[in-house]
């Protein structure tokens, strides 16, 4: 791997792109998050899909800077594009406690019908 970071940016027309020095491993990463490549000339150049929102994208580009990071690749992603953390005012949901888990009664036997 190489000490050149991989940048993920938003460039000027608004575009998610990926920049440096990608691999193979490093492009099926990409590709998992929702990154398309075009052959170009001089390489390839990848990018996310156009119109899908800056959330999405945002998202996108988030998720596969943290799976570049756990694969040991040096990452840079542009701090415009951080997916914003989940909101701390949303309820967690209930804990059980032990009066939850008590004993319950047997069910009362019912008279079943017989068989003929």
């Amino acid at each position: 791997m190489s000490e050149i970071p991989i940048r993920i940016t938003r460039g000027q027309g608004g575009e998610v792109d990926v920049e440096g020095p990608v691999d193979h491993f490093a492009a099926s990463v990409l590709k998992r998050a929702g990154f398309d490549t075009y052959p170009q000339l001089r390489g390839v150049w990848i990018r996310l899909p156009f119109d899908l929102g800056r959330t999405w994208e945002n998202e996108h580009a988030t998720w596969a800077a943290e799976m570049l990071a756990a694969a040991r690749y040096s990452v840079d992603l542009d701090p415009d594009l951080r997916a914003a953390p989940p909101a701390a005012s949303a309820p967690s949901a209930p804990r059980r406690t032990k009066t939850a888990m008590t004993a319950q009664p047997a069910p009362a036997d019912t008279p079943r019908r017989q068989r003929r």
